[in-house]
C-alpha cells in the first residue's frame, strides 16, 4: 500500500494503523509527482488518495493513475477530511474503488474499512 497525503502526522498514523499481517504500507507521497514515482517504483496493490493534496488533485491522480495502469492497476481509495456527501458525484464519477472520510477512521477501523472496499 501507498498512502498519499500532504500531511506527514496522517500518513503516520495511518502507517501505524495499517502495518500488520493484513497490510504492509511499502511508500507515501507527499504529491502527485511524488505518487506517481513511488507508484511506479513499487506497485503497489491499494492506494490511498488524499483528495486535497496542497497544489495537487487527488481526482486528477486518480484519473491519471487508471489512465497509465488501466485494469491492472491498484484500487485506488480517495481520503478526506470532508465527508462522502461533500463529492459523492465527483467520487462516484472517478476510477476509485471508494472513498473513506478521516474523522471516521481510527487505529482499529482502518484495515477494516479498506478491507470492505
Amino acid at each position: 500500500m501507498v498512502i498519499i497525503d500532504d500531511n506527514a502526522s496522517f500518513r503516520s498514523a495511518a502507517s501505524a494503523a495499517l502495518e500488520g499481517p493484513d497490510f504492509a504500507v511499502v511508500g507515501e507521497a507527499a504529491s502527485a509527482a511524488e505518487a506517481l514515482a513511488e507508484i511506479d517504483a513499487l506497485r503497489p496493490d491499494i492506494v490511498l488518495i488524499d483528495i486535497r493534496l496542497g497544489e495537487d488533485n487527488g481526482f486528477e491522480l486518480s484519473r491519471r493513475l487508471a489512465r497509465l495502469n488501466g485494469d491492472a492497476g491498484p484500487t485506488l481509495i480517495l481520503i478526506s477530511t470532508q465527508s462522502k456527501e461533500a463529492f459523492a458525484d465527483l467520487v462516484a464519477a472517478s476510477p476509485a474503488h471508494g472513498f473513506l472520510a478521516k474523522a471516521e477512521l481510527s487505529q482499529e477501523s482502518l484495515a477494516e474499512l479498506i478491507r470492505s472496499l
